[in-house]
């Protein structure tokens, strides 16, 4: 049937005031009632004529047609989860400007992207339109999947250590797995896979406004991976700035774009992870500022009296930035040396603020930096080779606390402490009295000791994802859901086929409530 033949179909059938069903392709199906007169939702002629599958069975195009999509300000859907399920409903929202912007909205259609579909299942999916009167429409529709084959083997089947139990409060429900064996995966917290697309390379993974924004390994270029699995045709785009010659590791929000740690060529020589820059994606424009930690340092060390060529070593892997976040308290900036230590730096000026990591390292022996070292008050554990700095909801700065000492200091040169085990670490700062308290650990009784990568994140309600990505000797990486006591709600566990492999860093995402508003390409 032709879209005109259905327009015709659908009027008749709203003139009579019939309900009206539609079959879609691969198995769904759709039906609505609508009444005469009244708002626009009871006029509206719109009914769901079909869908199309995605590029893996998590995803699905729903077609939803009538001449009242002109009237349309939003649309949401909502896929019911499983029977015994404990995760909530994926529910995504777009407005009318988002749908428009991505190319889903035509005169009287919108092919829709439903993505968090279960794999091999038959999923209910429910819509609400709302229009501009402020009535909604309700439309249910069933779209069956077919059952997916993961080729890299890891994913589908993890080794529940915990499930997470029904009333058992969390504030997330999905999380992305980012992977070094294929594209990001998302994952509800009851170890279901949602979303995976064929295969795509990436270094660094950001997650916002229903895309992920990704950095290449080999270039600093940009790429988009939408969740329909597309990748529109502005990307990839490189980045102006001859500085940074390729992507490393995180992509962090930044005050008003994204921090992302970069190797390079500076004037110093060959930059190996020492280099972190606000960027703007797709802009065009370069970096908003670019902390080159390298030339920081040196001319910090200059200054204060000591000879900085014997710590900061181009060419070498001395530094090792792994992740950095925003303060918007003193708008400085926090970077993540797994080498060393964290280190805070004004925004602006990139002015030292201080500097917190293991006294009984190399970088303590430089009386310059030794100014400049928070101490830790009333005992507790240092950061340790850590990774995923980000500031929680309190104020505090939390990190990864992998626990393992520097692997690349001069040799002879003291190389620090060494724990048998990792655990989050989450500290009050005082940076007018120069310490550190250590408010909490999470150590799972000291039980599981990820060497290199991983991560922790805050979810809402004090609740953290943590992500030990190199436990059982590295051959194993463990995600680990906490609640707001600390308590632990779920635990799988994934089998690595590669060091960092299967989860080098692990985030929340809001699939329960994900609001996709129109993009903004530039500052």
């Amino acid at each position: 049937m032709t879209s005109t033949s259905i327009g015709n179909v659908l009027r008749g059938g709203l003139a009579a005031g019939l309900i009206l069903t539609f079959y879609g392709c691969g198995g769904g199906s759709g039906s609505t009632s609508v009444t005469p007169g009244g708002t626009q939702a009871q006029q509206s002629d719109i009914s769901i004529v079909g869908s199309q599958p995605g590029v893996t069975p998590f995803i699905s195009s729903v077609r939803i047609f009538g001449q009242s999509v002109s009237n349309v300000t939003s649309l949401t859907s909502t896929i019911s989860p499983m029977p015994n399920s404990v995760s909530q409903p994926v529910n995504v929202t777009w407005s009318r400007a988002a749908l428009s912007g991505s190319g889903y909205l035509q005169p009287n259609l919108i092919n829709l992207p439903v993505f968090g579909l279960y794999a091999g299942y038959q999923n209910q999916v429910s819509f609400q339109l709302a229009f501009v009167d402020g009535s909604v429409q309700q439309l249910q529709y069933q779209i069956s999947t077919e059952p997916y084959t993961d080729p890299t083997g890891v994913y589908l089947n993890p080794t529940i250590v915990k499930a997470r139990a029904p009333g058992s409060n969390l504030g997330f429900n999905f999380f992305i797995l980012k992977s070094l064996i294929g594209s990001p995966v998302i994952v509800d917290t009851d170890g279901q896979v949602r979303w995976v697309v064929p295969a795509v390379s990436t270094a660094a993974v950001y997650f916002a406004n229903g895309q992920f924004v990704t950095g290449s390994g080999t270039s600093a270029s940009v790429t988009l991976l939408q969740l329909d699995g597309t990748q529109p045709t502005l990307s990839p785009t490189d980045l102006p700035q001859p500085l940074l010659s390729m992507f490393s590791h995180n992509i962090d929000p930044g005050p008003s774009g994204l921090l992302a740690e970069f190797n390079g060529v500076d004037d110093l020589g060959s930059s190996i992870d020492d280099i972190v820059a606000e960027i703007s994606p797709f802009s065009g424009q370069p970096p908003f500022q670019t902390f080159d930690m390298a030339d920081i340092l040196t001319a910090y060390m200059k200054n204060n009296g000591d000879n900085p060529s014997a710590f900061v070593r181009p060419g070498h892997d001395w530094f090792h930035v792994n992740a950095s976040t925003y303060d918007p308290s003193d708008n400085s900036v926090i970077i993540s040396s797994r080498e060393d230590f964290l280190i805070k730096v004004n925004y602006s000026t990139h002015d030292i603020v201080w500097i917190f990591g293991d006294p009984t390292k190399y970088w303590y022996t430089f009386p310059s930096l030794r100014a400049k070292a928070l101490t830790l008050d009333a005992g507790g554990d240092y950061p340790i080779g850590q990774h995923a700095v980000s500031i929680t909801s309190d104020g505090y700065v939390m990190v990864f606390n992998d626990g393992l000492g520097s692997v690349n200091q001069p040799s002879g040169e003291p190389a620090g402490l060494s724990r048998s085990y990792s655990e989050v670490s989450a500290y009050s700062v005082n940076t007018a009295a120069m310490t550190a308290q250590n408010v909490w650990n999470f150590n799972y009784g000291q039980s599981i000791y990820s060497p290199i990568c991983g991560s922790s994140y805050e979810a809402p309600g004090n609740t953290y994802l943590v992500d030990y990505a190199t436990a059982d000797n590295e051959a194993e990486a463990r995600l680990v859901g906490l609640d707001a006591n600390q308590n632990v709600v779920f635990d799988f566990q994934y089998a690595s086929p590669s060091v960092c492999g299967a989860a080098w860093n692990a985030i929340p995402i809001p699939f329960e409530n994900l609001q996709i508003v129109p993009q903004v390409r530039s500052r």
